[in-house]
């Protein structure tokens, strides 16, 4: 429902305090009077806008975790835990409630109880808002870009990672390849497999900590660990007995020189990431709102930092460039490249604006992983 529908189903108290909050002159004893003060106050663009300014970083964190939602509702426990996921630093005994934010919003209009039985303890976003909300801070996000002309040389991986995917299946089809304990490739196996991709990468070198991103991100690569857990939670490939082995499935896929769709392995990503991102999927959107023509990556990054929740060791910057960007680029959502004067840039490809605007996958939907396998 719209913010008009949503105000006729409000009680007069509650469109009073709303009245309130944006100063509003009318008779507070008339509900069709209250709604009309507010409908035409709130619908000024200026308004909203100067609103939307004047939030803190944890109002948009929480506002930025709703836009991209596709569902109607939300419980409350739901609200406060997105509420307590935008406070990135805590402080002790600072008196800090996450309902006080709550309050704010549908003080504010933004957030409304439901008016059915089933519904009336739940809480609904009018739809109207969340396209003028995502317009706003699209608005304020692009002021932060430095834009660019195409750059001399760039990197457009395009399916490549399909035809890896591919790729790796016919080597698990005609190698037999043993396991270690934990069920790793040894090196040695590991090697000859990425000598056949497309997309070069090192072995893994020993590091103080890999995990949260995927069940073989310890031992592998970024890009590979992908494709193994890709073709692992497909049920592509069986692990049995310390060998790795097409499944029945993956002989199929073999058999028929099946491929891969883009468009389920970029939901994968989603699902799999999310656990140490968990609004990837309104960054992936964001990113792909900012980089319709090509922008240096440096600015891209400085607009959605301030957004991202570090994850252990992971600081919000080495997560958006690696996590996101590098793999939005080997999924061939967007393309990065090396300006003369801009230094390293990115743009979305034509393939990664349909793809990100046509999937979504629900905020609850993610693959969680045993700590100590990550």
């Amino acid at each position: 429902m719209n913010l008009a529908d949503m105000l006729s189903y409000a009680d007069i108290h509650d469109l009073g305090r709303i009245a309130t909050t944006y100063n509003c002159e009318c008779n507070g004893h008339s509900k069709n009077e209250l709604i009309q003060s507010i409908l035409s106050t709130v619908t000024r663009r200026e308004v909203f806008e100067r609103q939307v300014i004047e939030l803190s970083i944890e109002d948009i964190r929480f506002l930025n975790s709703l836009i991209f939602d596709k569902r109607g509702s939300f419980s409350l426990e739901e609200l406060i835990a997105r509420v307590q996921q935008s406070r990135f630093v805590k402080e002790e005994d600072d008196g800090w409630n996450p309902r006080d934010m709550i309050t704010r919003f549908k003080q504010r209009g933004w957030l409304f109880n439901g008016y059915s039985r089933d519904t009336r303890y739940l809480f609904q976003v009018p739809a109207d808002l969340k396209k003028r909300f995502g317009d706003a801070l699209g608005k304020q996000l692009q002021q932060q870009l430095d834009l660019s002309d195409e750059p001399g040389v760039y990197r457009d991986e395009q399916k490549l990672i399909i035809e890896d995917i591919y790729h790796f299946l016919h080597f698990v089809g005609q190698q037999e390849t043993v396991l270690t304990a934990e069920n790793f490739m040894y090196k040695r196996y590991l090697q000859q497999v990425l000598d056949r991709l497309s997309v070069k990468e090192e072995l893994v070198g020993k590091t103080a900590w890999r995990f949260g991103y995927g069940r073989m991100f310890k031992e592998y690569p970024n890009r590979f660990s992908f494709i193994y857990d890709y073709c692992y939670f497909q049920e592509l490939i069986t692990e049995h007995n310390q060998v790795l082995a097409l499944s029945e499935k993956g002989r199929d896929r073999i058999a028929n020189s099946h491929k891969e769709d883009l468009l389920q392995v970029y939901r994968f990503w989603l699902r799999l990431y999310k656990g140490a991102i968990p609004n990837l999927q309104s960054l992936a959107q964001w990113v792909e709102k900012l980089t319709k023509t090509w922008a240096t990556i440096e600015s891209v990054k400085a607009a959605l930092v301030p957004l991202i929740r570090p994850f252990y060791y992971d600081n919000p910057d080495s997560i958006i460039e690696q996590r996101i960007l590098q793999m939005m680029m080997h999924l061939g959502l967007i393309r990065i490249g090396q300006h003369e004067d801009k230094g390293t840039v990115v743009q979305l490809t034509k393939i990664g604006g349909r793809i990100i605007q046509g999937i979504y996958v629900p905020e609850e939907d993610l693959i969680v992983l045993p700590f100590d396998n990550r």
